[in-house]
């Protein structure tokens, strides 16, 4: 997969074995699952979630919510 994206695939699994980050991406799964990420993509704006492929349309009602305040 790390060489379809055109990555270095030997820089890319001696980072990914390492395991330098795994404590990190942990820490930011668990705080995703606490606020109700069950998938990708999900979004915040501020503070609102918004969950899967939304349209544009999605974004631009929920931003200009939160400017009318």
């Amino acid at each position: 997969m790390a060489s379809d994206l055109g990555l270095d695939v030997e820089a890319f699994n001696q980072c990914f074995d390492s395991g330098e980050f795994r404590e990190a991406v942990r820490a930011d799964y668990e705080q995703g699952g606490t606020l109700g990420v069950n998938a990708t993509p999900a979004f915040f704006i501020n503070g609102r979630f918004l969950s899967g492929a939304q349209p544009f349309e999605a974004f631009q009602r929920i931003i200009d919510d939160e400017l009318s305040h």
